[in-house]
């Protein structure tokens, strides 16, 4: 079982950046798939970024060059890291994980077993 605790949301005008962090209860995360989401009002949950338990990475089209997902196995730590922010970047954003069992890297929601409470990004124009 791993529980996962999201940190780092806010309130920031267009244009500027937040760090997201992901803390996993695990021993380690090494031997996971962790991804994030996020999720607006009426709308469904979709895939931001994912890292493979080797470290490669896969982005959604809407946030590729603009986000990046990064994770510190020591620390047991993911990180998303967002920049030039925009008003639709406003949603709940979740982590999430899976133990490793595919070289496919996937986005899909219903791929990850374990979810955190998320935390709230808000945008202003």
């Amino acid at each position: 079982q791993v529980q996962l605790v999201e940190s780092g949301g806010g309130s920031v005008q267009a244009g500027g950046s937040l760090r997201l962090s992901c803390a996993a209860s695990a021993g380690t995360i090494g031997n996971y798939d962790m991804a994030w989401f996020r999720q607006a009002p009426g709308k469904e949950r979709e895939g931001v970024a994912a890292i493979r338990n080797d470290g490669m990475t896969r982005y959604a089209n809407s946030v590729r060059g603009q986000f990046t997902v990064s994770k510190d196995n020591v620390k047991t730590t993911l990180y998303l890291q967002m920049n030039n922010l925009k008003p639709e970047d406003t949603a709940m954003y979740y982590c999430a994980a899976r133990l490793s069992s595919s070289p496919l890297l996937t986005l899909v929601k219903n791929a990850y077993d374990y979810w955190g409470q998320g935390t709230q990004v808000t945008v202003s124009s």
